[in-house]
């Protein structure tokens, strides 16, 4: 059950130009990005063979409550709403720094506290009106209000003041403190149209967007069942040659399956084209039968630079039941991961103790112990902090209270985890109730912190950034990522002092701290984590040579993959006369098929 989802996606990443531009931030004085010498040119990831048009038909998961990404974090959103509506500033593919977008230019003063905003004048929305400074400050406006439903997006822009109009094309953001984020903030920020949502309930702007500025419009909307985004011929930059080869299918249909194993069944139906699997029983034992025997269905593992996701148990530390540490560490030592990646992921997957699995390495082992399972260490903990067992009842009891987690759930396919994981908690004494929801009222009960215990999973940006997830301040923020409602004076303080930090290697010692200390503190039972993606898809498609992009999974397919005519037509003879395709090569490493 993924909430890799919920992800405050700043879409940069890291060991970049734009990483060397924030680098040397603190060293030099007034800058300007991107660089005098910054030229259009063609993107080295983007096929020159790729052509426009047709439909794929997309995976993405459950029926959103929003398909605004403001309101809702969801992965699936981010893209979608990033085809829609464009930032102020682009990203490079390959070496991440900043292109021009909205903005020509950003001018960054050499006390690092100005940030002068350019807007280019070509800039339309896509009902021909000028994109301007006066839709920026609205941006800001709308996402800082405290009653809009914004709350990730709240924490790069809560350190601005109000920005400043000079004129139409120019806006002035001024930071109340130097930190290191904030010219990624404004570089990163999605513009909104004044001239539509003015005097509207943002909270309510769920499922119409008329007014757009991205290479895609959006389509058509059947609930619960499929929503559809256009390309526009119109969109002001489609010529640009950094855009050529990227954004070729003219409509994106996006199919929504409450359940895993639903989706892949209707994969296997021909009733959507590309499926990121991520269930290891589908991968090893699942991927078999006529349709892959004849490579009608293409099979790849694919491996680049996507920053590695995690995912763990979450637990409601605001919840009495969970307040005390020794607890929390208890419940660590009764899961048994070691069971569940042997016999339900087949080996899959390597077992977690860290946040930011990225940041350790042969110079920087990780030393946090990996919690395992072992019932006495659990028992001895839970009876140090005052949990005993009923003698007629054998359930364990505080202060008259039964030790009872209601485990919030919104998919079937965590019961087989979730089993073995009651037999444990009740051979000591511990019941768990599976509370399942749907999409909607699952996220609805996380925004409200109304839970006891849910599978959470988050991506990761390669510029790590601990303050939305691990600050004591956004603990009680609604519909923010502090979801476990963690707090840390000592945690509060290194994420206080990073802040002013412009050296990364420097940043990256304090955030090693900092993963302990979270680590430690035992807010979430992490689980495992895997370093490739595992694709299927019909072979009708055109792919670049790396198949996806550097850093990131399947959504990238939706931005560099075409449909061929001639492999769509290979595909529709041989299974009409039942004959095989050639093979396609099932191992893809980005860093050996990129030629630069």
């Amino acid at each position: 059950m993924s909430l890799r989802n919920r992800t405050f996606s700043f879409l940069c990443r890291f060991m970049s130009c734009a990483t060397l531009f924030l680098g040397c931030l603190s060293l030099r004085a007034e800058q300007v990005i991107p660089s005098e010498d910054w030229e259009d040119d063609y993107n080295p990831i983007a096929s020159p063979d790729a052509l426009v048009g047709g439909k794929v038909r997309i995976y993405a998961a459950q029926y959103p409550k929003s398909f605004n990404y403001y309101l809702d974090t969801t992965a699936y959103n981010a893209t979608i709403y990033g085809m829609m509506f464009d930032t102020l500033m682009g990203i490079h593919p390959v070496d991440a720094s900043f292109e021009p977008l909205i903005a020509e230019s950003i001018t960054v003063s050499d006390d690092k506290l100005s940030f002068l905003v350019k807007i280019d004048d070509r800039a339309r929305w896509s009902d021909g009106k000028p994109i301007t400074a006066q839709d920026v400050a609205f941006t800001y406006e709308t996402i800082m209000k405290p009653e809009n439903l914004t709350g990730p997006h709240k924490v790069g822009l809560q350190e601005f003041e109000a920005p400043e109009v000079v004129d139409d094309l120019t806006i002035r953001f001024t930071a109340k403190v130097a930190h290191w984020r904030n010219v990624l903030t404004i570089a990163t920020l999605q513009i909104l149209p004044k001239h539509f949502y003015e005097g509207k309930d943002f909270n309510k702007s769920n499922f119409e967007f008329p007014v757009v500025s991205g290479l895609y419009r959006f389509g058509s909307v059947k609930e619960g069942v499929s929503a559809t985004i256009e390309r526009r011929d119109d969109w002001w930059l489609k010529d640009a040659k950094r855009f050529q080869g990227v954004g070729n299918f003219q409509t994106l249909e996006f199919r929504f399956y409450p359940e895993r194993e639903m989706a892949y069944e209707a994969f296997k139906k021909g009733e959507f084209d590309i499926h990121a699997v991520y269930t290891s029983h589908i991968w090893v034992n699942n991927t078999e039968g006529e349709a892959f025997d004849k490579n009608w269905i293409v099979k790849q593992a694919i491996t680049n630079h996507e920053p590695p996701s995690w995912q763990g148990f979450a637990m409601n530390t605001r919840r009495d039941l969970f307040s005390d540490r020794r607890v929390r560490l208890a419940l660590a030592h009764l899961l048994n991961r070691e069971r569940m990646n042997n016999e339900l992921m087949f080996k899959q997957y390597t077992l977690s103790n860290s946040f930011s699995s990225d940041l350790w390495d042969e110079e920087h082992p990780n030393p946090n112990p990996l919690y395992e399972y072992n019932k006495e260490k659990a028992r001895a903990l839970l009876a140090e902090a005052g949990w005993k067992a009923n003698p007629q009842t054998g359930k364990l009891e505080k202060d008259g209270k039964q030790f009872l987690i209601r485990f919030l759930t919104r998919s079937a396919s965590s019961d087989k985890f979730l089993v073995v994981y009651k037999e444990d908690l009740a051979d000591l004494g511990i019941d768990l109730e599976i509370v399942r929801k749907d999409w909607a009222a699952w996220m609805k009960d996380m925004d409200e912190f109304n839970y006891d215990m849910t599978w959470a999973a988050w991506g990761a940006s390669l510029f790590k950034d601990p303050e939305s997830m691990w600050y004591s301040k956004e603990a009680d923020r609604p519909a923010g990522q502090n979801i476990t409602g963690f707090k840390s004076e000592k945690v509060d303080a290194l994420i206080e002092k990073q802040r002013s930090i412009y050296d990364i290697a420097a940043r990256n010692d304090i955030l090693r701290e900092i993963d302990q200390l979270v680590y430690q503190e035992v807010p979430y039972i992490l689980l495992w984590h895997i370093d490739y993606t595992r694709m299927l898809y019909w072979n009708k498609f055109g792919t670049p040579y790396t198949v996806l992009s550097k850093f990131e999974n399947e959504r990238s397919a939706w931005n560099y993959w075409w449909i061929d005519p001639d492999a769509k037509a290979d595909l529709e003879q041989a299974m009409e006369e039942g004959k095989a395709l050639a093979p396609l090569p099932y191992d893809i490493s980005f860093d050996e098929e990129f030629d630069g």
